[in-house]
């Protein structure tokens, strides 16, 4: 076969070499328009699974790559006066010149031939002339544009700016992130060594931190100049240095996510930067080039054709891509986001950056690094209140106060839907089905969606606070779960508006029922779906008759005994139609800006506060974002809405997302709401609840630990496990968390069991 590579870099380098070992007689030629000794960057970090990747490949590269790493184990983290270190993660790095030269030659010594100092022509060009044409010509691929129709690609460029800068000062002891704050500004560096003398240092900082500093308009010696006086407190008075001779301003790049619909066109293939791009904060670009070399190698060889070969190793290939492109994305959005961040403690601060790609958990920290995260976890025990002298627990059984109201834990079993009351009265299941889940562990426990009329009801199976025999049953559990348990019971309350008289959960969501259904409210006249009903728009009387209901039911969960309450506002029920623009058209002082569309949930929301004692907390759930775009809710307005709510008293915001209109278009996966929690607490500095795919400790654990919320709601977990907390802290070791008496016996061979490892590691 003839095959050209256009492109000398890692990628190309590594599948001529990885071709000429499967078969030497292929014709195998690499264009590359610098020449051999130039080179762009600085340090390449690799993985000892990316090695050993190398080494199944081709032993004696490997072994050559292998002998010029350098390795660390360390994290360093220098941030407002302290360096905090973490060890256990397990890097190595080689000067990414090293690795050209290293690919180079063995190159030339398997008949590759490399021809340096060539423009290459357009793939097109090379495509009549050679059985195969490999494009990995980098970050701005030619062959990308020239067929852009055929593969699809979605460029996106980044908030922050980087410049890739080295040095001769020394990080041998770790990979090492370095923040500083300026009069202008935060700015912070990766420093990382790759040979005995020079480590890689990337500057990077936000857009208006650039602006500010005028770094565009700067050479690139006085952008150095400025760096060096920035981070002189670390360089020990060496300089830093740039090796990008070929650019005549600043250097700084703004970082571009790529990736392609397809990866193949012809005999023309992607392969690297070209295909897909990882965000240099979790160095995986060259991993990626490097492994998508073997791949598509190996499947020219056991594939009958071309096609056949490109669907193999696109199909292999894009999922390790974007489960590594996931990971990049999660730590360049926290890196893009830090400066909600920056208020964080050191030991928070650190904890943060070292999970922010997610694919380091709580316990995989622990693995890591024992010691540090023990230390981490007492830090945060002090913060909530607990004795220096205590036994360290993980954060999750960690104590958290809302006004007079103490959780014994952060652990929150969800609303969840029962659709089990008869006329709007709980019944046995409801006591069954919340004195197991408050009997389980969990701090507290959440109500279904209570509704403040018959007509508030979202199906006929949902329970109310409307009528003097529902306070009577609520009272009934609320005495079970104060009496037997130390858990604490929240109602949620709300109002179903557009999306009521719909059927039961388990015959069709959202649909309409098939007989005898109620009127609805909403903010206008826009019906849920085209099956449902038209909703009247709410007048000025129907206002102030569903506020007062509203109010009613305030003190019916008083009378009760709640511990608290919650006004749902999300989910396209009745105040989240204000709220959201999808079903808010009203032209009144209502509508409009989003102040005006918060004025009548607000209004609800006061009146309960004033009537709810004021030693009890109220919490308010949010959908955080609608998933339409600009058009609906965005996670920005959200920070405004969550501003609003604690303006008013609201003590915590509980941070949903979506069900606001069947137009959404949500992006699912672990966490995945997390991030709209996350930003309220930190931008708007409240109190949040996450929820949203949580369903093992590690997740539960990690958001605590980093920030991110202050309780964790967990909704299928507990429908499957009523006592998932207890389960958990067996598993974790946890012995601080109560169990009832009559289930000792149970506690103690669990216990036993989980010493032994035989036991749920809490996932289910």
């Amino acid at each position: 076969m003839r095959v050209v590579c256009l492109g000398g870099g890692p990628a190309g380098l590594y599948f001529a070499i990885s071709m000429k070992l499967r078969d030497p007689a292929h014709d195998v030629v690499v264009i590359e328009r610098n020449k051999p000794d130039d080179t762009f960057g600085w340090g390449v970090v690799l993985s000892d699974e990316t090695l050993t990747n190398l080494a199944e490949n081709d032993a004696k590269s490997a072994e050559e790559i292998r002998a010029h790493f350098s390795y660390w184990d360390d994290v360093a983290v220098q941030y407002r006066g302290e360096k905090t270190v973490s060890t256990g993660h397990g890097f190595c790095g080689i000067g990414r010149k090293q690795l050209l030269i290293l690919l180079q030659q063995r190159a030339r010594e398997l008949g590759v031939e490399l021809r340096f100092e060539t423009e290459a022509e357009s793939a097109a060009h090379y495509a009549t002339e050679f059985d195969l044409v490999v494009a990995s010509d980098g970050l701005n691929s030619k062959t990308r544009s020239e067929f852009s129709d055929t593969f699809q690609p979605d460029v996106d460029t980044r908030k922050c700016k980087f410049v890739w800068l080295g040095t001769h000062q020394k990080f041998d002891d770790a990979f090492t992130f370095i923040f500083e704050e300026t009069d202008k500004g935060w700015v912070w560096a990766h420093a990382y060594q790759f040979d005995d003398e020079t480590a890689t240092f990337i500057v990077e900082c936000s857009q208006e931190t650039w602006d500010a500093y005028g770094f565009g308009d700067m050479t690139k010696e006085e952008s150095i100049a400025t760096c060096e006086e920035i981070f002189k407190d670390h360089l020990g008075g060496h300089p830093l240095i740039s090796n990008a001779h070929h650019v005549r301003g600043s250097a700084w790049l703004s970082f571009p996510r790529v990736l392609c619909k397809t990866w193949s066109h012809e005999n023309i293939v992607l392969m690297g930067d070209a295909a897909a791009t990882a965000h240099f904060s979790i160095g995986s670009g060259t991993k990626l080039a490097l492994e998508s070399a073997i791949a598509l190698a190996s499947y020219l060889h056991s594939e009958a054709d071309l096609p056949s070969a490109f669907a193999k190793y696109e199909d292999e290939r894009r999922l390790e891509v974007l489960r590594l492109q996931s990971a990049a994305r999660n730590s360049m959005e926290w890196f893009e986001e830090i400066e909600r961040y920056f208020r964080f403690d050191p030991v928070q601060f650190t904890y943060s950056l070292l999970t922010r790609s997610q694919r380091i958990s709580h316990e995989n920290l622990r693995l890591r690094d024992a010691k540090w995260l023990n230390d981490a976890e007492g830090w945060f025990q002090r913060q909530a209140g607990l004795p220096a002298n205590e036994p360290v627990r993980h954060p999750m059984f960690v104590p958290f106060k809302l006004r007079d109201m103490t959780l014994k834990n952060r652990v929150v079993v969800s609303p969840m839907a029962q659709y089990k009351a008869v006329d709007g009265c709980p019944t046995d299941w409801h006591l069954v089905h919340y004195a197991e889940r408050a009997k389980g562990g969990a701090g507290l426990v959440y109500t279904e969606m209570t509704c403040v009329s018959a007509d508030g009801r979202i199906t006929p199976g949902c329970p109310g606070f409307y009528d003097p025999a529902h306070e009577t049953a609520w009272k009934r559990i609320t005495d079970f779960v104060h009496g037997e348990t130390d858990a604490k019971i929240c109602a949620q309350i709300g109002h179903s508006g557009r999306k009521g008289s719909t059927q039961l959960g388990w015959e069709e969501m959202d649909a309409p029922l098939k007989s005898d259904n109620w009127p609805l409210l909403s903010a206008s006249e826009i019906p849920w779906s085209d099956r449902n009903q038209a909703p009247k728009a709410m007048t000025r009387d129907d206002m102030d008759r569903v506020r007062d209901q509203f109010v009613a039911a305030a003190k019916m969960a008083e009378r009760a005994g709640f511990d608290m309450i919650e006004v749902h506002a999300a989910h396209g029920y009745l105040l989240s139609s204000f709220i959201s623009p999808v079903s808010n058209v009203r032209g009144d002082e209502y509508g409009g800006s989003l102040e005006n569309r918060m004025r009548y949930p607000l209004e609800v929301i006061n009146a309960m506060r004033a009537a709810w004692p004021s030693h009890k907390p109220m919490s308010v759930r949010i959908s955080a974002n609608d998933w339409v775009g600009d058009d609906g809710v965005t996670p920005e307005d959200a920070v405004e809405i969550a501003r609003l709510l604690q303006a008013n008293d609201v003590d915590i915001c509980d941070v949903s997302a979506g069900q606001t209109t069947k137009e959404a278009r949500p992006v699912y996966g672990r966490m995945f709401q997390t991030p709209f929690s996350d930003r309220i607490r930190n931008e708007a500095h409240m109190a949040t609840m996450a929820v949203g795919n949580i369903y093992e400790p590690d997740h539960v654990n990690s958001i605590l630990m980093a920030g991110r919320a202050d309780l964790v709601c967990l909704a299928r977990p507990h429908l499957a496990d009523p006592y998932w907390t207890l389960h958990a802290s067996a598993a974790l070791g946890n012995r601080t968390e109560n169990w009832p008496e009559p289930y000792y016996a149970g506690r103690d061979q669990m216990w036993r069991l989980a010493e032994r490892g035989d036991v749920m590691t809490g996932k289910v």
